[in-house]
């Protein structure tokens, strides 16, 4: 590890300590420092989600802050005046001194940064959605099962007691076998014609390095510094953004494993900015060999279950059609359906245990005890099937997916799994 060994590791971990580490064992993973010790952690991004990220683990060692926005970075330095400052990721991972990195910046940044981090032997929280393209995304799950890190994506609802709520009764059999799911949002990112002004960057503001590994493109506001979400170059749209936390409940209760049919309705596809509104239909596998189809829909589109008046007017969630009924699920609520055919239903004790917290369990992971549950074994393979979404939507054709040869089966969608960084950055 890049953490300098305290003087109690030294003195008891004799020749071990003396070459800079000491290895502990626990849950079959091996970590250079001692369980009870603060882990030394770098900030990638810093205000907005980075910011929420950074204030949850500040029950840990904050020892470097990283932001390209000089007014954010000094903002969070005014909290953290003890942690280094950089304002080029690359600087501070290449400064050592670290156990774990957060990275929360734009998604189009995501998969450079953790994957150096992983590089460097940092364990590695990441924000959803994982990668901005389906092959970052596999590259940076092969990288930390390589590399043997904790890892935990920022699907913070995962830890939510309802989620597994749901999840229990999902797999209780309360509604039987599952034979569709649908998966809804209300909010839409839609960047509309690129913009042809070009005001002057904000002094604050480094833009080629906010820019990163991205095709290069004047400063406008429209992009930083949050509607970047609505630009294919930065941004995943909606789907991005949400399918991660709406899909995961399925993802987790129904054990699926990865999609093998993807179609895409919407708008004309544009080139530059990410649909108004978007119907993804998926057909998923499970990881048991059966198969159930996966509908997503944003910006206005929902399931027909609402025009025949069978659900609850909710602007988002999640519904489980079963062989007996229903099942609606939103971040903290759920029902069954139809409510009078539940009445007096008694749910299973519950059986998965609460969490300690979404962020605490990556830290205390890190520190060998437990297991992350959106560990990128698992959020890998979620962030996969919604990235092929977009993948679907931009090639304008139903695609195929074959896991094992990462490939749609076409060749112009399969062009859209991967592009080429600017000149000087590296995955």
């Amino acid at each position: 590890m890049a953490g300098r060994p305290t003087r109690r590791q030294f003195l008891k971990g004799g020749a071990a300590a003396a070459a800079g580490f000491v290895i502990l064992k626990r849950n079959g993973l091996a970590h250079g420092y001692p369980a009870n010790d603060a882990l030394k952690i770098g900030v990638i991004g810093v205000s907005g989600q980075g910011g929420y990220d950074l204030h949850n683990v500040a029950h840990e060692d904050i020892v470097a802050l990283c932001d390209v926005d000089a007014n954010l970075l000094g903002g969070a330095a005014k909290e953290f005046p003890k942690a280094a400052q950089f304002r080029d990721f690359r600087k501070m991972v290449e400064a050592g001194g670290l156990d774990a990195a957060v990275v929360a910046t734009p998604d189009h940044v995501h998969a450079p940064a953790a994957a150096l981090a992983l590089r460097a032997g940092l364990h590695v929280y990441c924000e959803k959605p994982l990668c901005h393209e389906v092959f970052e995304v596999r590259a940076l799950t092969n990288l930390a099962r390589e590399k043997k890190r904790v890892t935990q994506m920022g699907t913070q609802i995962h830890a939510v007691a309802n989620y597994r709520r749901v999840v229990e009764l999902v797999q209780a059999g309360a509604i039987g076998d599952v034979t569709e799911v649908h998966v809804w949002v209300g909010n839409d990112y839609c960047g509309g014609e690129r913009p042809t002004d070009t005001p002057p960057v904000p002094a604050n503001l480094d833009w080629d390095l906010w820019l990163g590994p991205a095709p290069a493109r004047p400063y406008n506001s429209k992009y930083v510094p949050f509607w970047w979400r609505g630009w294919w170059d930065f941004g995943t749209g909606s789907l991005g953004d949400m399918a991660c936390h709406y899909m995961d409940l399925p993802f987790w209760a129904l054990g699926l494993s990865h999609a093998t049919a993807v179609e895409s309705e919407g708008p004309p596809p544009h080139q530059e900015s990410t649909p108004a509104w978007m119907v993804v239909h998926y057909m998923m596998k499970r990881k048991d060999g059966t198969s159930v189809p996966l509908t997503w829909y944003h910006g206005g589109k929902r399931p027909r279950h609402f025009a025949d008046k069978l659900l609850p007017e909710w602007g988002n969630g999640t519904l489980f059609v079963g062989k007996k009924g229903m099942l609606i699920s939103d971040y903290d609520k759920h029902v069954l359906l139809p409510e009078k055919d539940f009445a007096g239903f008694t749910p299973p004790a519950p059986t998965i245990a609460p969490s300690i917290g979404h962020h605490k369990e990556w830290t205390e992971a890190c520190k060998g005890n437990g297991t992350p549950l959106c560990r990128f074994d698992y959020s890998g393979p979620l962030t996969e099937a919604v990235l092929l979404g977009c993948v679907a939507f931009r090639a304008g054709k139903k695609i195929g997916w074959d896991p094992e040869k990462m490939s749609t089966g076409d060749k112009a969608a399969d062009a859209l799994l991967k592009r080429e960084y600017r000149a000087g950055w590296v995955l």
